[in-house]
């Protein structure tokens, strides 16, 4: 069994404001956070040792996911006084990964795809590092790979670019040796840090594992509330709607109250708020006011702050 390390440490800045209620992590998505997607498809692929390592708001995602008991798995914790990045995070778990290699998974992207022959090739590959790719979907969004025949990673292009690329849907497996050098607890970056040196100093350390998966990438709230809406239960079954209110292609999260004569089109409705009665918003992420400050572009209705979908990212 290969043991797993979620990344789940950052901030989660381009989430704001919803990331000042919980860890990006712990976002509801449906009935379930994006945690516990993550965490459930790893132990459907037969990995139950995950790490998951920690610094903003930890105790949303620990008293979510615990010892990991009642998921059927065993969960244990890196704690992280600054954020490390997504390779100072991985050197500061190091004494706690029980296998090498041992897989690395981002805690903000759901994929579903099979791992079992992506760990066959990395073995055989002697590789020190295998990323699962998939044709880069928008390269006008996002930074590209550049792979050969042979599956070696052999250069990382800006985003913008024209050339035909792949894009890392952030599962990888990885040796102990790849991050073993680095200071503990000194911040330091894969793709655009260490991994560039490494294809640049030591072509076939960093190889590529064509996937096929849908994935979603829940980087803004446009991304956060496109995958809320693919789940069947967007509105939390706790939630009551009055049947004078409309509630209309929103993501309304579990501890929310709302009003009547609301109309609320393309919204996200997070924290323990009260929509208040007559309330109309469009585009919109409801929070609670205590959350707003001073420098943002926030109207306040009563308790609720209402923020921009469009001006968040």
């Amino acid at each position: 069994m290969t043991a797993a390390l979620l990344l789940a440490a950052g901030l989660g800045s381009r989430l704001d404001p919803l990331t000042r209620l919980v860890a990006k992590p712990a976002v509801p998505l449906g009935s379930h956070t994006i945690a516990e997607h993550v965490t459930g498809w790893l132990a459907r692929q037969g990995i139950g040792d995950i790490v998951v390592n920690l610094h903003h708001r930890p105790s949303t995602l620990t008293g979510v996911l615990g010892d990991g008991a009642h998921l059927g798995l065993s969960i244990r914790y890196s704690w992280e006084a600054t954020v490390l990045g997504s390779a100072g995070g991985p050197r500061h778990a190091l004494p706690l990964m029980r296998t090498d290699p041992f897989l690395i998974v981002n805690g903000d992207t759901l994929c579903d795809f099979d791992l079992a022959p992506m760990r066959k090739a990395h073995l055989a590959s002697g590789a020190d590092v295998t990323m699962a790719l998939v044709p880069n979907p928008a390269p006008d969004r996002y930074n590209g790979l550049l792979m050969n025949e042979d599956l070696v990673v052999t250069g990382v292009i800006a985003r913008g670019h024209t050339l035909p690329s792949w894009h890392f849907v952030g599962v990888q497996l990885a040796s102990h040796q790849t991050f073993a050098n680095l200071g503990d607890g000194v911040p330091a970056e894969t793709v655009a840090g260490i991994y560039r040196d490494m294809i640049a100093q030591s072509p076939g350390r960093i190889r590529g594992w064509p996937v096929t998966t849908s994935f979603l990438d829940i980087g803004t709230p446009r991304d956060y509330l496109a995958a809320a809406l693919q789940q069947p239960d967007a509105v939390a079954r706790t939630v009551a709607i009055p049947s004078t209110t409309s509630v209309t292609r929103c993501a309304v999260w579990p501890g929310v109250t709302i009003g009547e004569h609301v109309r609320l089109e393309d919204c996200i409705v997070a924290g323990a708020v009260h929509v208040p009665d007559g309330l109309e918003a469009t585009a919109a992420i409801l929070v609670p006011a205590a959350l707003v400050r001073p420098t943002d572009r926030a109207r306040v209705q009563d308790d609720v702050a209402i923020y921009g979908i469009a001006t968040r990212g």
